[in-house]
């Protein structure tokens, strides 16, 4: 057991989140923590409902993947990997407790996401993300995400940068 400290007037004991893959039984969950992020800084669009009132329609059956970070077994961030051709994938759907923000656990998911896009050999994640959330376009560059083009039929409203990061040239 870590030691306990205080954060955001939340208890926490400092520990390592461990990774796992989606449950049906994690649905709500997903659905939930995107929801609290997304009407904390934006607004809840219609392709946002269509992820997460129907992950398993529309990430899982196509071919995406969704995993979770669990401490102590209690569910506290999770993230999509949207398929979007052959070896290329939307990172999206990124969220943490807001009582377990500053715990680089969104930094744990996005290095177990890369990791997880090399091993499955996939060419390519892209992701779109907003001006309004430089803390997190700050983590997505030191993890060699590059700026590209938005292309004019952007999925997001929000959306006004998109960065992607290249894994397999072949």
């Amino acid at each position: 057991m870590g030691n306990p400290y205080i954060y955001g007037g939340c208890q926490h004991v400092l520990m390592v989140a461990e990774i796992i893959p989606y449950k049906a039984q994690y649905a709500g969950h997903f659905r939930d923590l995107n929801l609290a992020w997304l009407t904390t800084y934006f607004e809840v669009e219609e392709k946002d409902r269509m992820l997460l009132e129907n992950c398993q329609e529309h990430i899982l059956d196509p071919g995406g993947r969704i995993f979770f970070a669990t401490l102590q077994d209690e569910i506290v961030g999770c993230f999509a990997l949207i398929k979007l051709k052959e070896g290329v994938f939307e990172l999206g759907k990124m969220a943490v407790d807001p009582c377990y923000q500053g715990m680089k656990i969104g930094q744990m998911l996005l290095e177990f996401a890369i990791g997880f896009a090399r091993e499955q050999q996939w060419k390519k994640i892209v992701l779109y993300s907003s001006s309004k959330l430089p803390a997190a376009l700050h983590i997505y560059r030191k993890f060699g995400f590059v700026e590209v083009n938005l292309q004019k039929n952007n999925p997001y409203k929000r959306s006004d940068i998109k960065m992607e990061l290249v894994l397999n040239t072949k």
